[in-house]
């Protein structure tokens, strides 16, 4: 028996008459001006404690999670939604209309925000070990500092190795720091919102490169194809360097949703 309301999504319209998830039977319940978007699931998986069960579970929550962000998805490609997390859930539908209704006037300002923009992912990488292979081509000091060993007595030159493999890794830090940012400020450019988010270690990113910069970007729609534009632009750029672009969308505004 189906007990619990899986929240998914707000929007401030309707979808299509002939919008349907098959399977998923999303419904919606309409507050007002809000429709709600949700399935009604069994305690059996999404009670508070079976549902701590199976977020331990891999394939359980990679399967539903990612079905969760594919319903939203889905439901962008035709209205402005304000997505919820997995696992958003209530146990009576006037628990979910209380909230709806208490918090309408902060969800309309949202709206208001997100309203034909789409969320897009920026991680920025670094191959160390690539980046110092062509330090003097990027390093103004780490090219003058190799003609002063190209030029000097071999004690000298030994002693100019040393202060330049010292030299090298400030030098790629202060390199990390300077393209992080020049990536970030073209993308910022085309973009109407930004947000920074936390650089994730290698045990979590699976890569033996290191994360430079973790943000998301809040595009108008009708924008999206400069904000390609400039994605490719910069690899062109910089495919040679020991930087790794990679973007990914378009996303729930997941980023840029507040009704604290």
């Amino acid at each position: 028996m189906n007990e619990l309301i899986y929240l998914y999504c707000i929007s401030d319209s309707l979808p299509d008459p002939g919008f349907n998830q098959g399977q998923d039977e999303i419904q919606v319940l309409t507050f007002g001006t809000l429709n709600v978007f949700v399935k009604y699931v069994p305690k059996s998986e999404f009670s508070e404690e079976n549902l701590k069960k199976n977020l331990a579970d891999i394939i359980w929550l990679e399967g539903n999670a990612r079905n969760h962000v594919k319903v939203i998805n889905q439901l962008m490609l035709q209205i402005n939604v304000m997505p919820f997390n997995f696992g958003t859930i209530y146990t009576e539908e006037e628990h979910l209309k209380k909230f709806v209704t208490e918090y309408s006037e902060k969800i309309i300002q949202n709206f208001n925000i997100i309203k034909d923009k789409e969320e897009w992912s920026v991680k920025i990488y670094c191959d160390r070990k690539e980046l110092s292979e062509k330090i003097d081509e990027l390093s103004e000091i780490s090219a003058e500092l190799e003609k002063q060993i190209m030029a000097s007595s071999p004690g000298k030159a030994f002693l100019l190795r040393r202060k330049k493999t010292e030299m090298v890794e400030t030098e790629m830090d202060r390199l990390c720091k300077f393209y992080g940012q020049k990536y970030y400020n073209a993308f910022e450019s085309v973009s109407e919102i930004t947000s920074i988010n936390n650089l994730l270690p290698k045990e979590y990113t699976g890569r033996t490169d290191t994360m430079i910069l973790n943000a998301a970007f809040l595009v108008f729609r009708s924008n999206v194809s400069e904000f390609l534009k400039t994605m490719n632009d910069l690899k062109k750029s910089d495919e040679c360097s020991g930087f790794k672009l990679e973007t990914s969308g378009p996303w729930p505004p997941f980023s840029f949703i507040s009704i604290k």
